[in-house]
């Protein structure tokens, strides 16, 4: 069984196990303050070079621990002071040690929007996901069906929440586009070996309209790899071990935002 076969079914298994009623989550979601706009932070803070989203993750399937006896509430702190465009955070319990109260008390202590980045298999999910304080919420096409992609989609939208659709080949990026997603992350890791594929990103970026707000995950390693991204013609990086294992986390982020201005001065 791969990594995600394995992770979908224990969320299935959990979906279909939870009792709670739909529209009575639905509602708490709707009532609930308006977003910081997750997709607006990025444009906004790609003008001088690229966002980078920074991500809240204790622990990986295939790298083992990561960080993780990590404080949400400190870790969100310091990505938004050293300039993070928006934050990230694993909620998945089992596979990655994350939680919903990381997420909550990531959301409680910064201005920048939040993402909740978890395996996202059912509707309450979703509701779930507005209800932490999350702002954006992930939704990676090999997972879901064309039945389940467009309803989970049209369903953010109307919580106000911000999809960042995950796609890994042309063929998922075609399946993106066609439900009108405008915000789209390019994963390098192949979710069922968890390898990573460098020239992903580069190879799919052409096949994205300049109208989407294109996102690179997962494999970026440093400054020069972030600057490669953003000449490809990406807006974003999301950036997760690289970020929680690094002993000065305010540089590294730093050195991976401003490739722009050290492109222009060489």
């Amino acid at each position: 069984m791969t990594y995600l076969q394995e992770i979908l079914d224990s969320h299935r298994q959990k979906a279909q196990n939870d009792n709670r009623n739909f529209e009575s989550l639905y509602k708490q979601a709707s009532d609930l303050p308006p977003v910081r706009e997750f997709r607006k932070s990025l444009i906004k803070n790609s003008e001088a070079g690229i966002a980078v989203i920074a991500e809240i993750k204790r622990r990986s399937p295939s790298k083992g621990n990561l960080f993780e006896e990590l404080d949400p509430r400190l870790l969100a702190m310091e990505y938004e002071s050293a300039g993070a465009a928006a934050i990230s955070v694993l909620t998945d319990a089992d596979h990655f040690g994350g939680s919903k109260q990381d997420l909550i008390e990531a959301s409680r202590n910064v201005k920048i929007p939040v993402l909740r980045k978890d395996f996202t298999v059912d509707q309450r999910d979703i509701c779930d996901a507005r209800i932490m304080g999350a702002d954006a919420v992930l939704l990676i096409v090999s997972a879901l069906d064309e039945f389940e992609l467009k309803d989970f989609f049209n369903l953010s939208i109307e919580l106000n929440l911000d999809p960042l659709v995950e796609v890994h080949d042309e063929k998922e990026l075609e399946r993106a586009l066609s439900i009108g997603a405008k915000l789209i992350g390019v994963n390098q890791r192949d979710l069922k070996s968890f390898e990573v594929d460098p020239l992903r990103a580069v190879d799919l970026i052409s096949k994205i309209p300049e109208s989407v707000t294109a996102v690179a995950e997962s494999g970026i390693d440093g400054a020069e790899n972030a600057r490669k991204m953003m000449e490809a013609g990406y807006s974003a990086l999301l950036v997760g071990e690289l970020l929680v294992k690094s002993a000065d986390r305010t540089k590294t982020l730093s050195d991976l935002r401003n490739t722009f201005h050290e492109r222009m001065d060489d």
